[in-house]
């Protein structure tokens, strides 16, 4: 479990980092979108029989991180909705 969070977290922070702009997510939102993007990525690489959903394998990894990247513009996008909305 401390193992998936982690992974979380690094895939996250990944995320972030190759998503130009400046994100206005915290470190709890960017650890839940890794988390996310993690679960996807391992569901993915099961589908496609290349590894156990919470094993750590390279599809997994790279489809993990690319949902992150698109949760991450995903959150992006609805906060700053929300945020123009308010003014």
């Amino acid at each position: 479990m401390i193992g998936f969070i982690v992974a979380g977290l690094i895939i996250g922070a990944l995320a972030r980092l190759i998503k130009p702009g400046k994100q206005n997510l915290g470190l709890l939102a960017t650890l839940l979108l890794g988390l996310v993007g993690s679960v996807i990525g391992g569901v993915v690489a099961s589908l496609l029989g290349t590894g156990d959903i919470f094993e750590l394998n390279f599809v997994g990894f790279i489809v993990a991180v690319i949902a992150a990247v698109l949760l991450v513009g995903t959150a992006e996008a609805v906060v700053g909705r929300r945020n123009s909305v308010r003014r």
